[in-house]
C-alpha cells in the first residue's frame, strides 16, 4: 500500500463519524506515518476524543484511554509490581500505556509526576518499571486532549513535554452546514459516538503503516529545503516577541512530517509549500510569548505567519 491509498482510506473511514475538521484529520494521518504524537486542543464537544477512538478503530490497533485527574499517580499510567501469592514472587502489571494508540484525555489535569511518566514513554517508546526498561508496542501514538478555556484545577504542560508532540491541532467549531449534517446523522439513528456502530471499518493495520513509512523514508529533501527549515526555526528564536523558539527536535519532526505530506500528494520530493503548510501546527506549541506580546494580542500563529513572510523560501 502506498501513502496516497493510505490517506484515502484513512479519511474515508474518519468521515463516517467526524463531520468537517478536514485539517485535523489530515494532520492526524500525517502523525501516524511520521511517528509523531498529537496534542488536540478544543472546547468540549467538538470531537477530540471521538477522533482518537475512530483512528484507533480504523487502524485496527490496540487502544487505551486514561482520563487524567489531579489524583492520578504514575503507576496508574505505566503500571506497577504486584505480589503473586501463588508464586510468592512479584510480577509486573503493565499499565494502560502499553498499547498502540493511547488517548490521554484532559492531559493538563494531571500533576507533574504523571506528566513526566508519560513524557518518557512518548520520547523513549518505553518505560522504566521496577528497575526494568520495558519497550512499548510499535507503533505507539499518543493523542492528548486539553480544554483551552478551563484553567481551574489544571497543570500547564511543561515546555519539555509540549516539545514531544509533533503537532498541536486546534479543533474549531464546525460551520453551520456541518453542524446541520451532524444533527441529521444523529436524527437518522447513526450512533456517532461509537465508531464501530457508525460503520468504521479496520481497513488499515501495522503492516500498512510500515509500508508507508518505508515509502516516506525514500522521499527526497533538497539541501536548500533543509536549510529553509533551519532558517524558519532560527527566526523564531530571534523574534523579539518570544522567550522561547523552536528546538532542533521541532526541525526534525517538521522535516519528517513534510516528507509524509509529499507522499500524500503522490510526490517523491518535498516542496517549500509542504514545509510552510505544516509550520503552524508543528511549531505553535513550542513557542513561549513574552507577556507584552500577549497583551498586544499576538499569538503563536500570528508570529509564525510573520516568520513565513520574512524568510524567503528556496526556488
Amino acid at each position: 500500500m502506498n501513502a496516497v491509498d493510505f490517506y484515502s482510506r484513512f479519511r474515508a473511514e474518519v468521515e463516517k463519524v467526524i463531520v468537517g475538521q478536514t485539517d485535523a484529520v489530515r494532520l492526524c494521518a500525517l502523525a501516524v506515518l511520521a511517528q509523531g504524537h498529537i496534542l488536540l486542543e478544543g472546547v468540549p464537544g467538538v470531537g477530540k476524543t471521538l477522533l482518537a477512538k475512530t483512528i484507533a478503530r480504523l487502524l485496527s490497533l490496540q487502544y487505551g484511554r486514561v482520563q487524567f485527574t489531579p489524583d492520578l499517580m504514575p503507576a496508574d499510567i505505566v503500571g506497577t509490581a504486584v505480589y503473586d501469592l501463588q508464586t510468592r514472587a512479584f510480577r509486573v502489571r503493565q499499565g494502560p500505556v502499553f498499547t498502540n494508540v493511547l488517548l490521554a484525555d484532559e492531559i493538563n489535569r494531571a500533576p507533574a509526576k504523571v506528566q513526566s511518566a508519560l513524557l518518557e514513554a512518548m520520547e523513549e517508546r518505553g518505560v522504566s518499571l521496577e528497575g526494568q526498561q520495558l519497550p512499548l508496542p510499535d507503533p505507539f501514538i499518543v493523542f492528548a486532549t486539553q480544554n483551552p478555556v478551563e484553567y481551574e484545577g489544571t497543570y500547564p504542560l511543561p515546555e519539555a513535554q509540549q516539545d514531544r508532540f509533533l503537532f498541536k491541532v486546534v479543533l474549531d467549531y464546525p460551520s453551520p452546514e456541518q453542524e446541520l449534517e451532524i444533527l441529521r446523522r444523529w436524527d437518522s439513528g447513526i450512533e456517532l459516538k461509537d465508531p464501530a456502530r457508525a460503520g468504521v471499518q479496520p481497513v488499515l493495520d501495522a503492516a500498512a503503516i510500515g509500508e508507508c513509512r518505508a515509502e516516506i523514508a525514500r522521499i527526497t529533501v533538497d539541501e536548500k529545503l533543509r536549510r529553509y527549515i533551519i532558517e524558519l526555526a532560527v527566526a523564531t528564536r530571534q523574534a523579539p516577541e518570544l522567550v522561547l523558539g523552536a528546538s532542533p527536535r521541532a526541525e526534525v519532526l517538521l522535516l519528517l512530517a513534510s516528507k509524509a505530506a509529499a507522499a500524500f500528494e503522490g510526490r517523491d520530493y518535498v516542496t517549500p509549500d509542504d514545509v510552510k503548510g505544516l509550520l503552524r501546527p508543528a511549531f505553535r506549541h513550542r513557542l513561549l510569548l513574552r507577556p507584552e506580546a500577549e497583551v498586544a494580542g499576538q499569538t503563536a500563529d500570528s508570529l509564525l505567519d510573520g516568520v513565513i513572510a520574512r524568510v524567503t523560501p528556496p526556488r
